[in-house]
């Protein structure tokens, strides 16, 4: 069957679809990106080798448990690539890991250093309600404990998802909020309702839960390192296009 399909789908198709469906322009990218990142890393010396090839290959495999080599193989042929195909691929992302890392792991650090405040975090409930008599109704009615803020968030939210999880909001990043906003449930007291606050969504009533200082984690730490890479080939890949056609 992945035959018949294979051989009915012509390179012309592939295009036409891709434009059809509002992908071409994407897909060129990241084939310009991954040229940028190619000759970046020849200049700077970078190489993958083949042991790290099979040490990403194998740690793959086991992600998708395929224990055999019969069961690679049946994958590769479902997925209609090659084994050549699938290493080119695993190669192409190791460099750009590795290009990453060389460019950025020293700048990642100090980034986090002069931005630390903007990685604190919150644990956030929150009620939004489009009126503003409302809001000061259930803000009294927390206040003098006739109802908690997690039983009000899930009878009065506007949000439906909101109300299911009685306002949880999740972690949010200091950077991720409005300042105005930051600066207030910042320097609010745990468990204290805050508001009610008006924006062109309604009129919030916030509760903050947990307060997380920021700290620089294995996770947060290749964060910034792929945030800077990513914005590194986007200007990269702007200023040769722009070259091209000054």
């Amino acid at each position: 069957m992945n035959n018949i399909v294979e051989a009915s789908v012509e390179l012309d198709d592939i295009v036409s679809f891709l434009k059809r469906d509002i992908q071409f322009k994407e897909v060129c990218h990241k084939i310009l990106y991954q040229r940028v990142i190619n000759q970046a890393a020849q200049e700077r010396g970078l190489i993958v080798t083949p042991e790290e090839i099979q040490a990403e290959a194998n740690q793959l495999r086991r992600e998708k448990r395929l224990e055999k080599a019969y069961d690679t193989l049946v994958w590769l042929a479902d997925q209609m690539i090659t084994a050549d195909d699938w290493e080119a691929g695993i190669c192409d992302r190791l460099m750009a890991k590795k290009l990453a890392q060389f460019l950025f792991a020293k700048e990642a650090e100090k980034f986090f250093a002069q931005n630390k405040l903007d990685f604190d975090q919150i644990l956030l409930y929150q009620i939004i309600v489009p009126y503003e008599r409302l809001a000061h109704e259930i803000f009294y009615q927390i206040e003098e404990q006739e109802i908690s803020f997690y039983e009000a968030a899930h009878l009065y939210d506007i949000d439906e998802r909101r109300r299911q999880q009685c306002g949880y909001e999740g972690k949010l990043y200091r950077w991720s909020l409005k300042p105005d906003l930051a600066a207030v449930v910042f320097s609010a007291q745990i468990g204290a309702v805050i508001g009610p606050l008006t924006t062109e969504q309604g009129y919030h009533l916030l509760l903050v839960e947990e307060f997380i200082p920021a700290e620089l984690t294995p996770e947060r730490y290749q964060d910034i390192i792929d945030r800077m890479f990513k914005d590194w080939l986007t200007s990269e890949l702007n200023y040769r296009l722009h070259s091209q056609t000054a």
